[in-house]
């Protein structure tokens, strides 16, 4: 087994010990999409592909030792799996070897995601591309085309790949990079988060506080392995605790959201999470027959994390579900980033708080005004153990007390020490001071995580109003586009996703992008009377004109991996003439006379 290290020395120490003591427990469990409707319920061989936590060991050191051949020590390891069985093993593999994990998406042929891979790539400098058989004809095409092909490429699924008793324990690394969380890419071009073994393990404490989970927990999902929420919370938190994962491939829930619910009440999952969408997705497409036949009384920790949280769409789950014996206290609004290796605060039954619109264009919270328009936050909970937060005017550095809204900051151990190769950006976000502090030496202690998130303070439960970066400044006042696309989304049954952003010379006129469906002519029809109705809901709501709207089929919205709307993607595309409308409404006119302009 190699030297012996002091217990929790690290990541690795602890994936160490749970294969010794654990060695014949289930870690974790991989269906496909039609067995998902089928587990032990129905009798007979429980489908998918199950590894225990010793078949999980001696594959991953399989995988360490051909790894160990070179000199790995430090080294990045770019997985490119998909959301294979084959990603954990490599992951763990990486760790047992000294190396550096690099989750990354594998490519799927389109050029958004080679160019994704490339750019990791090149940004990483990586030493070995592990993958399997199934991807490895696209990966090895795409690092000849990228220039990269002098990178080792292996199959990890290849027979005799390495050996497993040849392995040794590399020196543990607690302040070492557990590996590069690569963000999703929302605002900007993605970056490589660089997660220490201590950050990994003291966020993985806090979640286990935070939602009480233990060995007994079953924690299932089907978000992406290389996005944090699904690589910490759905595969690296069950083998923190010795408990055992389900797990579902993103594909089958897009399929058939169905699927999600089917695999939580068959298996006994009682911790899964997703984005608000999948919540929303759930709702419209699981039927009151189908959701009937499903039994979600184990369910105790359903957590809406990764994008805004909305109050409608917890309420229409609770409602929608309630026949399957799902509890409401089991929805947990939750907020985090990569930044702060994944999880910030979650929050439990507090109500949604609803203010005036008015002042909230002021940055400032206060209570609705009966007959005006109104927002609607949902409360995240106090920060987890072991961080702290700070809302600060991002202009002023000046911290803001409660009921003013500004930039969340945070701090403690489970913040990152900042972006691979980025050493600048990293000083700027993750060593931020208050204004009227000193200055903070570089790697130490006492600096505070700029994450670009808005939000506001109530008796010490922090609420998120959106994106720093995506707010609209018009007529001076402060619009959120998530309001403006929540709003917009109420006005017809035909509306999915949409996106809302400003352009223009003084980035004072507002775009709405619509995905809308339509089927026949009569539907098409609609479009003008429906761009007429975006256009009334906004100057009414808002106080201001949208100069364009733009319906556009559906899956025309970019989105992240972990469904989060890429505003400025978006923005991008329509000032390049990239956006293909099917039917697209004229500048809108001046506000009509009377028409509200709260704020002014």
């Amino acid at each position: 087994m190699g030297v012996v290290v002091a217990r929790n020395a690290d990541f690795t120490d602890l994936l160490l010990r749970r294969s010794e003591e654990l060695a014949d427990r289930e870690a974790y469990r991989f269906l496909t999409g039609e067995e998902a409707g089928a587990g032990p319920a129905d009798g007979g061989p429980v489908p998918g592909v199950a590894v225990t936590y010793g078949e999980l060991d001696r594959a991953a050191k399989r995988i360490a030792s051909r790894l160990q051949e070179g000199n790995p020590l430090g080294q990045r390891v770019v997985l490119c799996h998909g959301d294979s069985d084959g990603f954990l093993p490599a992951f763990v593999g990486c760790l047992y070897a000294g190396a550096t994990p690099v989750p990354a998406p594998a490519p799927t042929g389109t050029a958004q995601s080679g160019e994704r891979l490339a750019r990791i790539l090149k940004d990483t400098s990586a030493g070995y591309v592990l993958t399997d058989a199934a991807h490895g004809p696209l990966v090895s095409q795409l690092l000849a085309t990228v220039g990269q092909s002098h990178i080792p490429c292996l199959a990890t699924d290849r027979p005799g790949l390495g050996d497993p008793d040849a392995w040794t324990r590399p020196p543990a690394r607690p302040d070492e990079p557990a590996f590069l969380q690569y963000t999703s890419g929302s605002v900007s071009d993605p970056k490589g988060v660089v997660v220490s073994h201590a950050n990994l393990l003291a966020n993985q404490r806090a979640i286990r506080s935070a939602l009480g989970t233990s060995e007994r927990s079953r924690i299932g999902g089907w978000l992406p392995f290389h996005h944090d929420m699904g690589l910490i919370g759905q595969l690296l938190h069950p083998l923190f605790l010795g408990a055992s994962a389900v797990l579902l491939p993103p594909l089958a829930f897009a399929q058939r959201p169905v699927r999600w619910l089917q695999m939580i009440d068959r298996y006994g999952v009682t911790v899964s999470g997703a984005p608000d969408f999948a919540y929303r997705l759930c709702v419209r497409r699981v039927t009151g027959e189908q959701a009937a036949e499903l039994d979600l009384t184990r369910w105790e920790t359903a957590v809406s994390g990764g994008e805004s949280v909305r109050a409608q769409t917890l309420d229409d789950f609770a409602a929608h579900f309630a026949p399957s014996g799902l509890r409401p206290r089991a929805l947990r609004p939750g907020y985090g980033m990569a930044e702060a290796t994944l999880m910030a605060a979650v929050g439990g039954m507090r109500a949604a708080r609803t203010v005036d619109a008015a002042a909230l264009a002021r940055n400032k919270v206060a209570p609705a005004v009966e007959g005006r328009p109104s927002r609607t936050f949902v409360p995240v909970g106090r920060v987890v153990d072991g961080l702290q937060t700070l809302i600060v005017d991002p202009d002023t550095l000046r911290p803001l007390a409660d009921g003013r809204i500004g930039e969340i900051w945070l701090r403690g151990s489970s913040v990152a020490r900042g972006y691979w190769n980025r050493p600048r950006e990293s000083a700027e976000l993750f060593q931020a001071v208050p204004a009227g502090t000193g200055p903070v030496e570089p790697g130490a202690a006492g600096g505070y995580l700029r994450t670009g998130d808005l939000g506001f303070l109530d008796d010490g439960e922090l609420f998120v109003a959106g994106r720093l970066k995506e707010v609209l400044i018009v007529a001076g006042r402060n619009l959120h586009p998530q309001d403006i696309e929540q709003q917009v989304q109420k006005l017809s049954v035909l509306f999915g996703s949409g996106a809302a952003f400003a352009v223009g010379a003084d980035q004072d006129q507002v775009v709405v992008v619509q995905e809308v469906r339509t089927g026949g002519r009569d539907r098409e029809e609609e479009l003008p009377a429906l761009v007429g109705a975006v256009q009334r809901c906004v100057a009414e709501e808002f106080g201001v004109a949208v100069e364009h709207v733009l319906l556009v089929r559906p899956g025309t919205v970019r989105r992240t991996t972990s469904g989060k709307l890429r505003r400025t993607a978006m923005r991008q595309l329509f000032l390049a003439g990239r956006i293909k409308p099917l039917h697209a409404g004229a500048p809108a006119a001046p506000l009509p006379a009377g028409a509200p302009a709260y704020g002014g």
